[in-house]
């Protein structure tokens, strides 16, 4: 039996590190989160999208009574970007939460379908999408692309 190392590569920062591009993503990841739609959770998460041609396009959670029929902030932003400019690349993800108690200490890692989603928009244009997991303590920098996030991933070349 032979082992198999899988290793991601994670900067831990503060916000006062990013630069100013990675700021202005993060904080309009900071403001859509507010604007999202969680009576049922009070759990608000904002994502940002950087587009290869400096566009930013941003988006929430939505919920719905029957939880299965929401959607993520992450799916939202990706699903949005891609409909509306289906020629640009997605180059930056920026993804901040909060609940009741205000902004999490520390990032929220996307759920598995959001990676997924990801991953595919990632594939697409063929460049890798820089991750920005927002905490108002410390945050984290994935500059590996979403494999980073989903080192044993499923895309179409399984299919082929």
């Amino acid at each position: 039996m032979k082992e198999k190392i899988l290793q991601t590569n994670i900067k831990v920062c503060s916000y006062e590190e990013f630069s100013a591009e990675d700021k202005q993503l993060v904080d309009a990841a900071r403001e859509i989160n507010s604007k999202s739609y969680a009576p049922y959770s009070r759990f608000n998460v904002g994502a940002a999208a950087l587009l290869a041609d400096g566009t930013v396009v941003t988006g929430n959670n939505q919920e719905n009574a029957a939880y299965p029929s929401g959607i993520c902030a992450e799916r939202t932003t990706l699903f949005w970007a891609n409909a509306q400019y289906p020629d640009k690349a997605v180059v930056a993800l920026a993804i901040a939460a909060r609940n009741e108690h205000g902004e999490l200490p520390v990032p929220i890692p996307p759920c598995g379908a959001c990676r997924q989603v990801m991953l595919e928009t990632e594939k697409r244009f063929n460049v890798p999408m820089r991750i920005i997991l927002f905490g108002a303590k410390e945050s984290y920098l994935l500059e590996d692309g979403v494999k980073a996030l989903l080192p044993l991933s499923f895309d179409s070349a399984f299919l082929e």
